[in-house]
């Protein structure tokens, strides 16, 4: 159980720091991070240093579609987390 928080906390941080590179380069006009990297990102776990991230640097917060589909990655990871539980 240890090695999935492990995970959890690795892919959250560096989804967190990518959200912060695309912000950066989002304000001086530099390369963008796909957003469908950041979804693949979320989805694979980062998505509480995802949720941290845009909360910091105000980012991706004004875009429905993208927040949509967001959302929807974190209610499938806490979906999957309570069938789990329920599983036990």
């Amino acid at each position: 159980m240890w090695y999935v928080a492990g995970w959890y906390l690795l892919i959250s941080i560096g989804t967190f720091a990518v959200y912060g590179l695309d912000k950066f380069r989002a304000k001086n006009g530099g390369w963008r991070i796909p957003e469908k990297t950041l979804h693949l990102l979320s989805f694979a776990g980062g998505w509480p240093g995802a949720l941290t991230a845009q909360r910091t640097f105000h980012h991706k917060t004004r875009k429905p579609v993208f927040q949509t589909v967001f959302w929807l990655s974190v209610l499938l990871h806490v979906g999957l987390w309570i069938g789990w539980s329920l599983r036990k």
